[in-house]
């Protein structure tokens, strides 16, 4: 809960902005901003928001730094950013996370809706199936046809309980009605670890974490979870085309900001951002990484946010998910 002293804090600032919000938005930045990753460094999330700092260090001409603040899923910083001013020095990039932790946590200390503004989508990318080469099977349907004759022999690994991969996993069992136990690791660097000593069998993963193993024949990949093909593996079907019509399950990560920003200063930040990301630079080095830049309106991403809460908390329910 927020104490009273930083509810007059973040009162007072917000009307201060509403009689300065214009000079205010465009004098922005003039000073160093910080965007917080909460979560360890080297995962996606981090690779993507370092690029992102840095071409909007050349574009405002003020350093923007990346820290990373782990824990608890994302949700300990996500509290402390509900706190904090809403004056555009410190922002979040985060992952799918943010809008599945509400339907697992019943405890959280605020509210995903309406504790955060949403600044813009950064990319999207597509999670993809990954075997072990020396498990029997090369494509969608042998993974079902085995699944089925082998059930609850099948095992897949993800970075944890109600992650994204590993709610890719839950789809793909609900959709294709097989039995496959889920492993849970603490992170995707473990389970992708026993799944390159064939420990475990199967594993959703982000793109740019396992691409580097798909070039190298040490993983096989089976089917991209978008419903288009990714240019990064142009010669993997989509899960959907490969049987599972419809089957849709990405990973991607937004910015977001303390609450009440006013609205000029969210415009300068978000387009600002979003012309970033539409650049030939981070559009490039985001491909390599396996990701889509972002290219929604700060209007269409406040949506997006909202339909994706609703999306994984039927997932969740469906597949009576729980976090101890």
């Amino acid at each position: 809960m927020k104490t009273f002293s930083n509810f007059l804090q973040n009162t007072f600032f917000v009307l201060f902005l509403l009689f300065t919000s214009g000079a205010y938005a465009q004098n922005y930045p003039n000073g160093p901003v910080k965007i917080v990753v909460p979560f360890p460094p080297g995962g996606t999330t981090d690779i993507l928001a370092r690029v992102l700092a840095n071409e909007l260090t050349k574009k405002w001409g003020q350093s923007v730094v990346v820290e990373n603040k782990p824990g608890a899923s994302g949700t300990i910083f996500s509290e402390q950013l509900t706190n904090m001013p809403p004056d555009g020095y410190t922002l979040m990039v985060t992952a799918t996370h943010h809008v599945i932790n509400p339907s697992l946590y019943k405890n959280l200390k605020y509210n995903t809706r309406t504790d955060f503004t949403p600044i813009s989508l950064v990319a999207g990318v597509p999670n993809v199936l990954v075997v072990n080469p020396a498990f029997p099977v090369n494509n969608i349907q042998d993974l079902i046809t085995y699944a089925k004759a082998n059930p609850g022999k099948v095992m897949f690994g993800s970075s944890g309980n109600g992650g994204a991969n590993h709610l890719s996993g839950e789809l793909f069992k609900s959709m294709a009605k097989i039995d496959m136990v889920h492993v849970p690791y603490k992170g995707a660097a473990p389970a992708l670890n026993d799944l390159l000593g064939n420990q475990i069998s199967v594993m959703f993963d982000s793109i740019p974490g396992v691409l580097s193993h798909i070039k190298a024949g040490k993983l096989r990949a089976l089917g991209v979870t978008s419903l288009t093909r990714s240019s990064a593996l142009p010669n993997v079907p989509t899960i959907s085309e490969s049987g599972l019509k419809g089957f849709e399950a990405l990973a991607w990560f937004g910015m977001y900001a303390p609450p009440q920003m006013s609205p000029d200063l969210l415009r300068k930040i978000s387009g600002d951002v979003v012309a970033t990301l539409q650049s030939p630079q981070v559009k490039n080095q985001f491909s390599e990484q396996g990701a889509d830049a972002g290219n929604m309106s700060q209007a269409e991403y406040a949506k997006y946010v909202d339909t994706e809460i609703s999306k994984w908390a039927k997932v969740i329910s469906d597949a009576n998910i729980k976090i101890d």
